[in-house]
């Protein structure tokens, strides 16, 4: 046993991806940075516009060039490079239900080009879980869909997209969040399943990203009995060493899912999960979500020295996680070499995301064809779920402010669960009434509420915002994803502007 290093305090900086308060770099965020810390991570709280935050990435370059700079960046309804007004791209449910990879590619191509102009140079995306559960209460428009082969295609071609632009993408939640109806944030959820069930559906579209080159996988904080019957993905070396290692052949980083999540904490701690993640085979540490503080960045670095020293780390195993890190930087840096810049989207957003998004609608219309377009006065409601933790809660969405654009008279109202007795057709007295939903499939009392509504108003048109396995009214609207650009298209096609 031997007293820590200095070269030992720099190898466990350099596995670290802390988060930070505010729109400039804190001190002690720079002076991390300058010290060999790896990475930090960008959230809303750390976004206004694309000036701000290159801004704020060249302060962080000004201290070391090759640091990395991550966002948890999806498009569609997970957002934060675009939380205060909503993603002008839409989301993967929408791009895998038009089914053209080539849209997807130009898609996430598209967003690399405005993250790298920013200075971003990681993206946590794209989300490579197959929806098999429609009750999923986490991934569902996340995900391109429910078919693994669709999704393995479109995983592929989306790493191909965003990585032709030099900023590395990272496929989560490795080995698949898609069948589970537990939010990790919360509790650890148990992925079901023999190895074979595994191989044609959850590691599909991993096998997919590999082969795409992608730089990065993101852990999931999983249990997965079939691989590892003692230790969630994160902190399993059966997982991240044998199965995405050697198996699928990965030699990029490993990165965990945010460590402060209650599916890893609540069982192994703060600093032990950790320590147990780079144990495991994972090489960097997503953390500051919640924590994002200089006190949490130094109690995780103490740890994994503390670790090392004490003989529960082999410092080789550290310094190989370090070592990938280093090379995912150098990518980034030889691949933005000579690039010429970017036009960001304008203002009205990206073009290529409202041609997806206008694609992805689909329309069912029972009856009479006259019932659409939609003409006179309008009166919206907006049926609420409870929030979905990944969903930034300052992320604006519904289909009232698009259509007041286009119909400037629109009358807007919003119902949650704690409004069971509302009367969704009080208001839309001579109006036409627009029912906006989110996965209507999972929460009977929205389901109860349109029921009543329909019968009372059979005309109604129901718009479905979130994964569309419930289809109900005589005219219904799918968008596959609440973004702003997906409700624009959609306001657009109900008043008859398309």
């Amino acid at each position: 046993m031997s007293a820590p290093t200095v070269s030992l305090t720099a190898l466990a900086s350099a596995v670290l991806q802390p988060g930070f308060v505010g729109t400039t770099p804190p001190p002690w965020v720079r002076r991390w940075v300058g010290d060999g810390l790896g990475a930090v991570v960008l959230f809303a709280r750390n976004v206004v516009d694309p000036e701000q935050v290159a801004a704020l990435t060249a302060a962080l370059r000004a201290e070391r060039p090759d640091v990395l700079v991550a966002i948890d960046e999806e498009a569609g309804d997970v957002t934060r490079f675009e939380s205060a007004r909503g993603s002008s791209r839409p989301g993967n449910l929408a791009l895998g239900a038009v089914d053209d990879p080539a849209l997807t590619e130009a898609v996430a191509r598209d967003l690399g080009g405005e993250l790298a102009a920013a200075g971003i140079n990681l993206n946590y995306a794209p989300d490579a879980d197959v929806n098999s559960d429609p009750e999923n209460p986490v991934i569902g428009v996340r995900a391109f869909g429910a078919d693994p082969a669709l999704v393995a295609r479109h995983t592929a071609a989306w790493v191909r997209g965003l990585q032709s632009t030099g900023v590395a993408a990272c496929a989560k939640h490795f080995p698949g969040h898609g069948d589970t109806r537990v939010d990790s944030h919360h509790d650890l959820p148990a992925i079901h399943g023999d190895r074979a069930r595994l191989e044609s559906t959850e590691l599909l579209p991993f096998r997919a990203a590999v082969t795409a080159g992608v730089q990065a996988i993101m852990t999931g904080h999983l249990l997965v009995p079939a691989l590892d019957p003692d230790f969630p993905a994160t902190l399993s070396h059966r997982i991240l060493g044998r199965v995405l290692r050697d198996d699928l052949g990965f030699t990029g980083v490993v990165v965990t899912d945010a460590v402060e999540m209650r599916a890893v904490t609540g069982r192994y701690g703060l600093t032990g999960a950790v320590v147990r993640a780079l144990a495991a085979g994972a090489d960097a540490i997503c953390v500051g979500g919640e924590h994002a503080d200089e006190a949490t960045a130094r109690l995780l670095r103490d740890a994994i020295v503390a670790a090392v020293v004490a003989g529960d780390l082999p410092e080789e195993r550290l310094a190989d996680a370090a070592r990938r890190v280093g090379q995912l930087a150098a990518w980034t840096a030889e691949e933005r070499a000579g690039r010429s810049g970017w036009t960001p989207a304008t203002v009205d957003g990206s073009p290529v995301g409202l041609v997806a998004a206008r694609r992805a609608l689909r329309v069912t219309v029972d009856g009479d064809p006259g019932l659409l377009p939609l003409a006179g006065p309008v009166h919206v409601v907006e049926f609420e779920p409870p929030r979905n933790i990944a969903i930034g809660a300052e992320t604006p969405w519904g289909l009232g402010a698009p259509l007041t654009d286009l119909v400037p008279d629109t009358t807007t109202v919003r119902y949650a669960e704690s409004d069971p007795h509302a009367d969704p057709t009080v208001g839309a007295a001579g109006r036409r009434l627009v029912l906006v939903v989110r996965d209507l499939h999972r929460h009977g009392w929205m389901r109860t509420a349109v029921e009543r509504a329909l019968a009372a108003r059979p005309d109604a048109v129901v718009v479905e915002l979130g994964v569309p396995d419930l289809v109900v009214g005589r005219v219904h609207v799918a968008t596959h994803g609440a973004t702003r650009v997906a409700t624009g298209a959609a306001a657009e096609l109900l008043v008859g502007r398309t």
